[in-house]
């Protein structure tokens, strides 16, 4: 095991079995053989998601044994949204949806801001996210283990039930003519960030109930996606008080 890192096909079993909370979990395309099945049966039984990549992407991580497996273990445990919603909030609640953040710094700065305004949870897809490790522990200055990190199949779904419990969906975006300032973020909302390069994917983006951007001198095009979310949330806080 190196930091949060375990390959081979015993130790990542073993892994499992003991209760660890695992982030991310790669299997070498095509692997063959009765231990590998194992695995595999093992994941399906316990319904953690997994990734095939070809044997290149796993030597790229460990140079070691790794037998076609490399597995992450997560340092927080995660939350589900059916439990963050059932719990009475006292305030108005709200939430961050991130949809393809895969920069560990981006992934901890927006979590220490998060932290800040006291937000209710963050939500992440199990794929094409950052991975929680001590990058992410780092930049966000500890934040990670004081804020729900809650970890969903399909950010959709997450969305659906978010409004079937009345959170409003805003979605921060360049593409929109409505300045945050003259959206209310008083009720209890939940924020959609997407990537600085694809922004946000357009199914949610349609499922949005208002779509929010900043303003923007012509000389640049965008902010750090941690920026953005940093001065939402302040308007929010703002717009609260």
């Amino acid at each position: 095991m190196k930091n949060n890192m375990i390959y081979g096909l015993h130790p990542v079993m073993e892994a499992i079995n003991s209760g660890k909370q695992i982030d991310k979990i790669f299997i070498q395309k095509n692997l063959k053989g009765s231990l590998s099945q194992e695995l595999l049966s093992l994941l399906k039984n316990k319904n953690i998601t997994y990734k095939t990549v070809p044997v290149e992407k796993i030597n790229r991580l460990t140079r070691d044994n790794h037998q076609g497996v490399v597995a992450f273990v997560s340092p927080i445990t995660f939350y589900t949204l059916e439990d963050i919603l059932e719990k009475p909030a006292g305030k108005a609640r709200s939430f961050i949806l991130l949809d393809g953040i895969t920069d560990p710094r981006n992934f901890g700065a927006i979590v220490r801001t998060a932290v800040a305004v006291d937000a209710d949870g963050i939500i992440i897809p199990e794929n094409n996210s950052a991975p929680v490790n001590e990058d992410v522990v780092k930049t966000s200055a500890g934040g990670i283990f004081k804020i729900p990190i809650i970890k969903v199949k399909h950010l959709k779904d997450a969305i659906f039930l978010l409004q079937a419990h009345d959170i409003k969906i805003v979605a921060a975006t360049e593409k929109s003519d409505t300045l945050v300032y003259n959206i209310d973020l008083k009720p209890d909302f939940a924020l959609i960030m997407g990537s600085e390069g694809k922004g946000i994917n357009k199914s949610l983006l349609q499922m949005s109930q208002a779509r929010a951007k900043l303003p923007m001198s012509p000389k640049m095009d965008s902010l750090n996606v941690s920026v953005a979310c940093g001065i939402i949330l302040y308007e929010a806080i703002r717009q609260r008080l």
